[in-house]
Formats: structure tokens, C-alpha cells, sequence
């Protein structure tokens, strides 16, 4: 925890290897460098914290592979299409009214199908946004607010805060000159209201941090010294997160658990970073000792339920997604692009149906039957695990800025008028730098599947900026070769790369990071045991007999029951756990690989059935403690990437 700390306060580039050429500079840091500017993107004004990596404007990345793959799903899915199933994407939703039940699910959908349509460049997807940010943007009043008069009668600003975002996005991807003055005026508004008035009670007081970073994104553009003043009032007014976790509810936290770190940013209070990563450790420790990057909270973290039977709303996903996101851009610290994967590639992909027409409103690590009966091992009771694009209304719209705001995030600019590719993925970037120059890079990668990545540079002339590649922190033997050498860079776990050169159109640079495999035994859970390579995390495949209960015949609801066991136990050399495990198969990654049949990759391990584990309120019992006594013969079993397997054992005893 103390290492993590120093880590994440040490916001200036520390060298860690240094090699000069004629033809590069190439050095090893912890983070990016915060001196420096950047010519061409939005960073941090003064007197604001210097900040190391900025975000690109929507649409200078072009997601490619797998990752195209799920937004082109997400066009034609539930996502897309929304406003042909949801009674809350009417005229009717409660946040166009302020009368009408739903008063978040409106924004929350506009916030990802307008940047799936930016990220895209989808006309469609662009203009179902369009509609209502146009009429977002007319609804302002004189005092400035703008949106439902029940909201502001009631004194609620929670639900204009996505719609923020929206409107961020609408004025990065097409410069609508409209945006800048809504949001002045808006802000003015606020910063009339009497203390009583601003943020005074539920979601909002949780969640002020969206609208503390919406103040931060109008002042890095505008200037004006008053939106400090205000920025500090929403800080001081926002629930008290630097004293300790503010809430337990599972999206409370992930959304709003960063926002001492955000304003951080204005404090320059190394307590107010430290916070942020003391709530962080503490939910993990004691909720979080599971595989895939979330914590069990199926609403509310509930004392005593913290296995990997517990599970997380899918809405929880996205938010810490974006939180990670955010306080990368913040920090540099790579550690946080580490976080973002582990959900993404593990977790996320399950809570929704492989042609994303539906999704669920739990996943949890150890989850074997997805019916959609009312009784289950979570906090709520109800239809909870089985898929529909109906019924589970925040998840149902908030999912929608999932696989785009991660798409935004791959490339971030750097100061120095440098790039930093932060989140592998096939994909195409262009981005000014050095002395203004357009390049484009191309990143050609099967990651997370597959361990190179090959970026191959066009510029239209000579041109020098430092390019840096982040080192996760699984991977303790990366190399880098530039046009087919060699750079002898001694990389190190979590930290990045920086490459210093007069860049040529054509120029080729590979990036090798070998995975190995790993065994984490997760002491709370009664010593059970996962099984990762790399990023991605593995699962038991069970057989899966998907049945239609509901919804309509374009639009079904699905429930998952198992066709095979799912109670094993593995069994492992005692000296050398990781050796345990085989690659099976192999093949190509395609553009939906988070199915247990599309795996590109799938492991063979030994395994014992452990008879007395069995479901408990039709969730996976508690991992039986290891070492798990069995008289069951030894079977060879195999294991796909967890965000592959919907139904699936994730945490597993160890087998005698």
C-alpha cells in the first residue's frame, strides 16, 4: 500500500534506463513527464496541477479487430436501437419531463450513442444523439440552468451531470459552438446557489465529482478564474470521500471513489491523491479478492458476502472503466491502465449477450446458471442474471459508453508534443506532433490474446517526438525493436517506454510482451486459487443451453443453464502452481472473441469434482476451503478467458 502511494504521488517522469543512439533516445519511467506543454491539446491550465497525459479529440483514434468488432455490434445491438425498445428514450422520460420515472437513463444513453457515433463516424448513431443534445441545448433558461424544471425545482443536479458529458463529447468531436456558453451559463447558475441548494442530498452529493471534472474540462478551455471558485465549492459540498468511503453502493463507488483525486488537481494536497487510493485498497481488500477487476457489491457491499459468488452491476463496470481512465490521464501512473483492462477484458464482456442485444444487470466471478427466477444469493431479489435488453433500466442505457470511452482512451497525447499508446488494441491514430506534423500510426495487435504489438508510422515528413508505450504490470520481460533491431531497453513492470526520435514515414516498431502464466490464491476466500496469462484471467467452460423466456422475437430474453459440472476443484504442482497449465488451442481472433467457442485461446489443467459444492440459493455456494479432499477421479478440464465464459468458475479450491 505505502509503495503504491509513492508511486502514485510521483507525478514527474523518473528515469529508470537511458540508452543514446544516433538515431533515438530511448528511456524507461515511471510515469510520463509533467514539465513541457503540448502545442496542440488540451491540458491542464495553470494554476491547475500539471497533468502528464491529456485525452485526443473524438475521432483521432480508429478502433480495428475485436474492438471495431464490439462498437459495430453495439451499433446494430441494444445500444443502437435503444429508442426503438426503451420507454425512458421518449418525450415522455423523466429527465425530458421531470415527471415521468427515469430521470438518468435518458443521458445516460445520449453520453455513449453520441460517442459511438463520433468514435465511428456513424451518421446515424451521430443524429439519434444530436436530437436530444439539441434540445438539451434549447432548454436553457435566463439564470442559466438548463434541462427539466422539476429538477431544479427539486434542487437535483445529478442527471445533468451525464448530460455534461454528452455535451463535452458533442463540442470535442464537432466544435459546436453552442456547448461553451451552455455550460458558462450553467455554471454561473450553480455557483448562484446557496450552499443549502448545491448538491444537497442523494446520487448528486455521491457523485459530485462528474460535475467537479465538467467544471475542470469548461476551465482548461476557457480560463475563467471564477469556475475554481466554484470547482472548490462543489469539492467541499460533494460527500466527503477524502475522509473515508463516502458509500458502499457498487456505482456510487466506482464513479465517484476518484473524486479527491480530481480535485487534486486543484489542491495540489498529496492527501487528496492518497485518499482516492486508500478507498480504493480498502473496498478491494475486503470486497475485491477475486479475479477481474471488480468487488462484490450486488448493490451494496453487504458485511460478510465477499466471494466470488457476489457480483457487480454492469452500470459499476463501465464507471470504473471510465474512473481508471481518468485518473490515468490525471496521474500517468500506468498502474490504472492495468485496472481499466482487467475489467474490460474480463468482466464487462460477460454482462452482456454475445450480438449485444441484451445484458444483465449482475456478473459475479463464480456464476453457473443464469436463470431468471426471483430467488438468488444477491442483496435484491427479482429477475437479476438473466439477459434482456428490456428490463434492467440504469445498466440497460449507462452501458452504452462501455466499449467507446475505452475506445477514445487507447492513444492519450503527452507533453513535449509527444504520443502515449496506453491501452493496447488494433486500431489507427493520428495526432499532431513535434513541430505540428500529422502522423498516423497504425497499431496492428491480437492483444489481449496475442503478446505483439507492431505499430507502423506515416508522417508527411521528418519529424522528432517521443512516442511512449506502456509496460503493464504482469509483464517483466517486454522488448521493444525498432525496423527489425533490437533497442536492449531493460523495460520494467509498470512503467513505460519513451522512444526520442526523428520519426520517417515507413518506420516500424514492435513491441513484445510475453505472458506468462500466474497463480494468485485468494487467502479470504478460504484459499482458493485463479489462474491468469497476462492480462486476461481464465474460467472453467462449462456447457451452455441458452433458452428464450421472454421479449419479443427480435428482441428475446435469454436465460443460460449448464449442460456439464461445474463444482471442480484444480489440482496443482505444489512447486510449481503455474507450470500446472497448458495452451489447448489457438485461433484467430475474430471480431466477437468473448464467446467460450470463439476463445482465441483455451488452457488444459487437471481437475477433481468436489461433490459438496453446490448451489446455495441458486448461486455457487462459498469456494470449499483448500486443500479440497476429493474421491473423484482426476479429469482434464478446460478453461477459456473469463470475459469469455458467461456462465463460468473463476475462483476455484485446490483439489488433494
Amino acid at each position: 500500500m505505502n509503495t503504491e502511494l509513492l508511486a502514485v504521488t510521483a507525478l514527474c517522469a523518473i528515469a529508470l534506463f537511458v540508452s543514446e543512439s544516433p538515431a533515438a533516445q530511448v528511456s524507461v519511467v515511471k510515469t510520463p513527464p509533467t514539465e513541457g506543454t503540448n502545442d496542440f491539446y488540451v491540458f491542464n491550465r495553470a494554476p491547475l496541477l500539471p497533468n502528464p497525459l491529456a485525452k485526443l479529440p473524438i475521432g483521432a483514434v480508429t478502433p480495428r479487430g475485436w474492438l471495431l468488432g464490439q462498437l459495430d455490434l453495439m451499433v446494430d445491438g441494444m445500444t443502437g436501437r435503444l429508442d426503438e425498445i426503451s420507454s425512458f428514450v421518449t418525450e415522455d422520460s423523466g429527465w425530458w419531463n421531470g415527471r415521468s420515472r427515469g430521470w438518468e437513463e435518458l443521458p445516460y444513453w445520449i453520453k455513449g450513442v453520441g460517442d459511438l457515433g463520433y468514435v465511428l463516424d456513424n451518421r446515424d448513431m451521430k443524429l439519434k444523439a444530436r436530437k436530444w443534445l439539441d434540445k438539451a441545448i434549447e432548454s436553457r433558461q435566463e439564470d442559466g440552468y438548463f434541462g427539466p424544471p422539476e429538477n431544479k425545482k427539486n434542487r437535483d443536479l445529478w442527471p445533468n451531470m451525464p448530460m455534461l458529458f454528452a455535451l463535452q463529447s458533442l463540442y470535442e468531436a464537432t466544435g459546436d459552438e453552442r456547448v461553451i456558453p451552455l455550460m458558462t451559463g450553467y455554471f454561473r447558475y450553480q455557483a448562484g446557489l446557496p450552499d443549502d441548494d448545491l448538491l444537497p442530498e442523494s446520487w448528486q452529493k455521491v457523485r459530485g465529482g462528474d460535475n467537479l471534472e465538467s467544471v475542470y474540462w469548461l476551465y482548461n478551455r476557457t480560463g475563467e478564474a471564477w469556475l475554481l471558485d466554484l470547482a472548490k465549492r462543489i469539492h467541499e459540498r460533494t460527500a466527503d470521500w477524502t475522509g473515508g468511503i463516502a458509500s458502499r453502493h457498487v456505482v456510487n463507488f466506482c464513479q465517484a471513489f476518484r473524486e479527491p483525486a480530481d480535485f487534486y488537481q486543484q489542491s495540489r494536497e498529496k492527501r487528496h491523491l492518497q485518499a482516492t487510493e486508500r478507498n480504493y485498497a480498502e473496498m478491494m481488500d475486503e470486497y475485491g479478492q477475486v479475479p477481474g477487476g471488480m468487488f462484490g457489491a450486488d448493490e451494496n457491499c453487504r458485511p460478510g458476502k465477499t466471494g466470488p459468488e457476489q457480483a457487480a452491476e454492469t452500470c459499476a463496470m463501465v464507471e470504473f472503466m471510465y474512473s481508471n481512465g481518468s485518473l490515468l490521464r490525471i496521474t500517468g501512473d500506468p498502474k490504472y491502465a492495468d485496472r481499466c483492462e482487467e475489467i474490460a477484458f474480463n468482466s464487462f464482456p460477460a454482462s452482456m449477450t454475445p450480438d449485444l442485444k441484451g445484458l444483465h444487470y449482475l456478473t459475479a466471478p463464480n456464476q453457473v446458471q443464469l436463470d431468471s427466477g426471483p430467488e438468488h444469493c444477491y442483496q435484491n431479489q427479482g429477475t437479476m442474471v438473466s439477459y434482456s435488453p428490456h428490463i434492467y433500466r440504469c445498466c440497460q442505457h449507462n452501458v452504452a459508453q462501455g466499449w467507446p470511452y475505452y475506445a477514445e482512451h487507447l492513444w492519450m497525447a503527452a507533453r513535449g508534443n509527444g504520443l502515449a499508446s496506453v491501452l493496447y488494441a488494433a486500431c489507427e491514430v493520428k495526432a499532431k506532433v513535434g513541430d505540428g506534423a500529422e502522423v498516423r500510426i497504425v497499431e496492428e495487435t491480437g492483444y489481449p490474446f496475442e503478446e505483439e504489438v507492431h505499430f507502423t508510422l506515416h508522417t508527411p515528413r521528418d519529424v522528432r517526438f517521443p512516442l511512449m508505450l506502456r509496460i503493464p504490470r504482469w509483464c517483466r520481460r517486454a522488448t521493444v525493436l525498432l525496423n527489425g533491431e533490437d533497442l536492449g531497453v531493460k523495460t520494467e513492470p509498470l512503467s513505460y517506454v519513451v522512444i526520442d526520435r526523428k520519426w520517417k514515414d515507413g518506420d516500424r516498431v514492435k513491441l513484445a510482451l510475453p505472458m506468462e502464466f500466474s497463480v494468485t490464491t485468494w487467502e479470504k476466500q478460504n484459499g482458493g486459487v485463479s489462474v491468469s496469462r497476462g492480462p486476461l484471467s481464465y474460467s472453467l467452460k462449462i456447457g451452455e443451453k441458452w433458452v428464450v423466456y421472454g421479449g419479443t422475437e427480435e428482441w428475446p430474453e435469454k436465460e443460460i443453464w449448464p449442460t456439464s459440472p461445474w463444482n471442480y476443484g484444480l489440482i496443482l504442482d505444489a512447486k510449481d502452481p503455474a507450470g500446472s497449465f497448458k495452451i489447448s488451442r489457438r485461433q484467430p481472433v475474430g471480431a466477437q472473441p468473448f464467446t467460450s467457442e470463439s476463445a482465441p485461446i483455451a488452457l488444459t489443467a487437471k481437475a477433481r469434482r468436489i461433490p459438496e459444492w453446490q448451489l446455495v440459493m441458486n448461486c455457487p455456494g462459498p469456494v470449499p476451503r483448500s486443500p479440497a479432499v476429493s474421491k473423484e477421479p482426476i479429469e482434464e478440464v478446460e478453461l477459456v478467458p473469463m470475459g469469455c465464459a458467461r456462465l463460468r468458475i473463476s475462483v476455484f479450491p485446490v483439489a488433494k
